[in-house]
């Protein structure tokens, strides 16, 4: 296989834990070339599970992320299994005793790379789907000073309740298989990474994806057995179960706030986010509903609120699997970017 990848190294990484991930590696993949002055830098982080080529759909000729005119770097999570992660940690660190991540961690790292590797100071543009919505409002809050516009999209500055409650059914799928043998597994957790898959089926896209039967009709697969093995199983067996838990701990733990800029106080992080922002919410998204996107717009100082208007639920956003949805985020971050 092809690396198509670089690697950027942060040496020893404290952790807002307290832990330290000695030798700690930032995967990146970067696209078009930073002009003379730095003003065209873009970060893209990735979200749950994904990694930098599973945000490639939105990058390309004559779209917003345009490599001819940007420069866009992709920073692979804590986790993913290409940057520091359970997966190719060596030991103590190496799976479940990889230490606890946060998304706050991630934006530091990033930032690192960014500052330290690029020279970069300012940022046109912070974006991301999901887990990498979440990074992206870190990135606001955390360097109010330093990024121009944000476009979180079908994401959250914080975990919710009840974000937090499905994923403790994911996590419970996962761990229930034998196999899992708490996290020192010798062979794949299938049975594990089967059900999470199952649970998550019914999670990802909305009830009226369902209804209309757009997994049959639009996705072609030629049932809804056939969808829930070859779209979702198929999706989460080729993943690393420890690698799949902690990007879920960084996840549940999700929240601009919880660090010692803000010390908790969600709506002080929020209004500190001096960024133009294009705050993004599915119509239809399960775990990220345009309510609590409403509630974050309202105490942001220069945001506004444009859900997308679709029925394909969490992802309306991403991986690219919506045509119709794709060409409204990438209008959007157009305009954006020309405001």
């Amino acid at each position: 296989m092809t690396i198509d990848y670089q690697i950027h190294d942060l040496g020893d990484f404290r952790l807002q834990g307290g832990a330290t991930l000695r030798g700690c590696q930032l995967a990146y993949k970067t696209f078009g070339t930073l002009n003379a002055d730095k003003s065209n830098a873009i970060v893209y982080p990735t979200w749950y599970s994904g990694q930098h080529h599973d945000n490639e759909w939105l990058i390309g000729a004559g779209r917003a992320l345009d490599p001819a005119t940007q420069f866009i770097i992709i920073p692979n999570m804590l986790g993913n299994g290409l940057s520091s992660s359970p997966s190719n940690t060596p030991e103590p660190y190496n799976g479940p005793r990889f230490p606890k991540v946060t998304a706050y961690d991630n934006v530091r790292a990033q930032h690192h790379l960014v500052t330290e590797r690029f020279g970069i100071s300012r940022l046109r543009l912070v974006t991301g789907w999901s887990m990498g919505a979440l990074q992206t409002f870190h990135w606001g809050a955390m360097y109010p000073d330093m990024v121009e516009r944000i476009a979180p999209f079908c994401g959250s500055a914080k975990c919710s309740r009840h974000n937090f409650v499905f994923l403790e059914g994911v996590k419970a799928a996962l761990t229930a298989d034998a196999a899992f043998a708490e996290g020192w597994y010798t062979t794949k957790p299938a049975k594990g990474l089967r059900a999470m898959a199952r649970v998550y089926a019914g999670w990802g896209f909305s009830q009226a994806f369902y209804r209309e039967e757009l997994d049959l009709k639009t996705l072609g697969y030629s049932s809804l057995e056939d969808f829930l093995i070859a779209f979702w199983e198929g999706f989460f067996l080729p993943k690393d179960a420890n690698n799949l838990l902690a990007m879920l701990w960084t996840w549940q733990n999700g929240d601009i706030s919880a660090n010692e800029l803000y010390h908790g106080d969600f709506r002080k992080a929020l209004g500190a986010i001096k960024a133009k922002a294009l705050v993004m919410p599915g119509q239809t998204d399960l775990y990220f509903p345009p309510e609590d996107s409403a509630f974050e717009v309202k105490h942001m100082p220069n945001a506004t609120l444009v859900p997308v208007p679709s029925i394909w639920g969490h992802f309306a956003g991403g991986p690219g699997t919506s045509v119709q949805d794709v060409e409204f985020i990438n209008q959007k971050l157009k305009e954006l970017l020309a405001s």
